[in-house]
């Protein structure tokens, strides 16, 4: 029997369209599993078939709504593991709650650590996730945690389209690590912009640090929430005289005005992946969605392998 066949791929209700994917770039299917409600609102999961010595994924980005989404996959996790599966891997495309991971003020909770803890409590021995908001998140795991950028699917596509003259732009310092690893897969300088945020989702444009006058601007984050801080850079870098702007980002929330935001904004372009689903209503003609499933897909089979998964981005 092909080890392949004790690969078992299952998810909840968060991405099933990605999790479809993943499974058909493995020659596989997805697992037989229901996730339903009863009327009070609990969550009810039911695996019809066996796992018994199984190599299990889960498939469940953590985003809205992001605590019924948390729930079904700590609830899949017990499941296949009172069912006797050997492994469980959580494939988390999205991490949610990533942005709080340290105490900014007095009492405040660290709550990315709280759900890498609830995880691991669960019965996942292995996390596989992309683009986490903070890198330090990797070590509030005690089990291994396969941590995937998103970067070389967003560098392959700027290249493929063949933009001139190209400037990468951080919108904050936090991001000149991503913006530079941009820049140097598309050939590219970089610039940053000086941000302040007064609080949760403000931003506040305060400066420049490098050339950006008549480039082509590539704006990268790792997530696109309410917009606000990649439409205000947005209109700034045009200010200072900015040619062509388009805004690249990982995990694409848009939440809140982020959809009115990016339709409003000198933006040609917005460039994301599928870690999290963009629903109809939010697809704008400016909005570009690349696909993640083969990367995860190859990182799964590495993992079922046994083989290394570093090697992916040699």
């Amino acid at each position: 029997m092909s080890s392949r066949n004790r690969l078992r791929i299952f998810t909840g209700n968060a991405n099933p369209d990605l999790a479809e994917e993943i499974a058909r770039y493995l020659g596989v299917s997805v697992g037989a599993a229901k996730v339903t409600r009863f009327c009070d609102g609990e969550i009810q999961v039911a695996i019809d078939e066996s796992v018994r010595g199984a190599d299990v994924f889960i498939i469940q980005p953590t985003c809205t709504p992001i605590n019924e989404n948390i729930m079904e996959l700590l609830i899949l996790i017990d499941a296949v593991r009172r069912a006797s599966a050997r492994r469980i891997t959580a494939v988390l495309p999205y991490y949610g709650y990533a942005r709080q991971d340290r105490k900014t003020r007095a009492r405040d909770p660290i709550t990315a650590r709280l759900i890498a803890n609830v995880l691991t409590a669960s019965g996942a021995r292995r996390v596989l996730c992309m683009d986490l908001h903070a890198g330090q998140i990797q070590g509030f795991f005690d089990i291994p945690v396969d941590h995937l950028p998103g970067v070389p699917i967003l560098a392959e596509y700027i290249l493929q389209s063949g933009l001139k003259d190209i400037v990468v732009v951080s919108p904050d310092l936090g991001g000149v690590t991503r913006a530079r690893e941009l820049a140097e897969r598309v050939n590219a300088s970089i610039a940053i912009i000086d941000k302040r945020r007064p609080e949760p989702n403000v931003a506040e444009v305060a400066g420049l640090i490098g050339g950006i006058h008549g480039k082509t601007v590539v704006m990268i984050d790792d997530i696109i929430d309410t917009a606000g801080t990649i439409c205000k850079g947005a209109v700034a870098l045009k200010q200072w005289g900015a040619g062509e702007i388009y805004v690249c980002c990982t995990h694409a929330v848009l939440s809140g005005p982020a959809i009115q935001r990016l339709e409003e904004a000198p933006i040609k372009e917005v460039i994301i992946t599928n870690t999290i689903p963009v629903p109809k209503e939010k697809m704008i003609d400016k909005i570009k969605v690349l696909s993640v499933a083969p990367l995860l897909g190859e990182a799964i089979i590495r993992i079922h392998e046994d083989l290394s998964v570093s090697k992916l981005f040699d």
